[in-house]
């Protein structure tokens, strides 16, 4: 005699069996349109300048930037994020290539607005570190300590040029007090309403930052922990989340992504603006560095890491691998 209900009776593993299974109660998707490019351009160089420490980026002309941008377009990613890299020479304390007209990334701006258009949201980094000689975030007072208050005076004036060069979105990076409200009223004194704010809400002094200071070609002494937060807290995230959101933040970011994974889940449940998340350098560089040693599969690697990232609640994530993954999801 048959004899049933043998132990277990519940098996899970039914939803695992081959990879169209698999795929159909897939919880969690990525999508090209997930996706955002941060990319580097360097004023004064003729050609692409590899970045040592991550592999596969460069430092881009303004020629290589915009066919960055058009391959961008076609893989069907949804944003590109400028950070412009100002000559050293042109270096001051104030930060003066981030409000000029004609400084690298208000340079930039304009090309890329002229090449892809509406086809792809051109982002701005509204920030001073890229441009000052001191590689900190904004203004410095007689006792070398970063002035808040003259910074969001710089920030407002920033603004106003990007968005005049055709940013679609400005995403002021600083962490300095009241930058949001600061940057939407000089937006709207312009009648420049139609730009958008990525808030960077929730940015850590994070030690995975490293290889964007190449990037970056940064100038910093010390760190930036009187104004980035510290890793170890949480309910100061939400307060600043709050701050942003009341201010006007019309979409808010946490950054870096994957070491900080609970509070990306904890500001995705609290807010009903779009979340995004910024897989930084050094997270992108310690998958490229195990890969070059043969210790991980890379392409599984990132896209688990990517996985995750949205898993937790991101909407938008900002990953250098935006455009090649996003080829691959497209060619599934």
């Amino acid at each position: 005699m048959t004899t049933y209900g043998s132990f277990p009776g519940t098996r899970p593993r039914r939803l695992r069996t081959n990879p169209v299974m698999r795929r159909m109660v897939a919880e969690t998707r990525l999508h090209p349109a997930d996706l955002i490019l941060p990319a580097f351009v360097r004023e004064g160089v003729s050609e692409p300048v590899p970045i040592a420490a991550m592999p596969g980026v460069v430092q881009h002309t303004r020629d290589s930037l915009k066919k960055a941008a058009a391959e961008a377009v076609a893989a069907g990613i949804s944003g590109i994020m400028l950070f412009g890299v100002p000559e050293e020479s042109k270096k001051d304390a104030l930060g003066t290539p981030g409000t000029d007209p004609d400084g690298i990334l208000q340079v930039a701006l304009r090309d890329v607005r002229a090449e892809v258009g509406d086809d792809l949201l051109v982002m701005s980094d509204l920030c001073l570190d890229e441009t000052t000689d001191h590689g900190h975030c904004g203004v410095l007072d007689e006792q070398g300590r970063v002035d808040n208050d003259a910074t969001l005076e710089r920030y407002a004036e920033m603004a106003q040029v990007q968005a005049d060069a055709g940013a679609h979105v400005v995403g002021p990076s600083g962490m300095m007090d009241g930058q949001v409200g600061v940057v939407r009223d000089a937006l709207d004194q312009i009648g420049r309403e139609d730009v958008a704010i990525l808030a960077y809400t929730v940015k850590y002094a994070s030690a995975f930052y490293g290889p964007f200071r190449e990037a970056v070609g940064s100038s910093l002494q010390g760190d930036r922990k009187t104004y980035q937060q510290d890793p170890a807290n949480i309910r100061e995230s939400l307060r600043e989340l709050a701050l942003d959101l009341e201010e006007g933040a019309d979409m808010v970011m946490v950054k870096p992504a994957g070491p900080y994974l609970d509070i990306l889940a904890r500001v995705s449940d609290a807010v009903d603006v779009p979340v995004a998340a910024y897989q930084i350098s050094g997270e992108y560089s310690m998958i490229e560095a195990a890969a070059e040693k043969g210790w991980i599969d890379r392409d599984r690697a990132i896209l688990e890491a990517l996985t995750g990232i949205r898993r937790a609640g991101a909407r938008s994530i900002l990953t250098y691998w935006a455009t090649e993954v996003a080829q691959k999801l497209k060619d599934q």
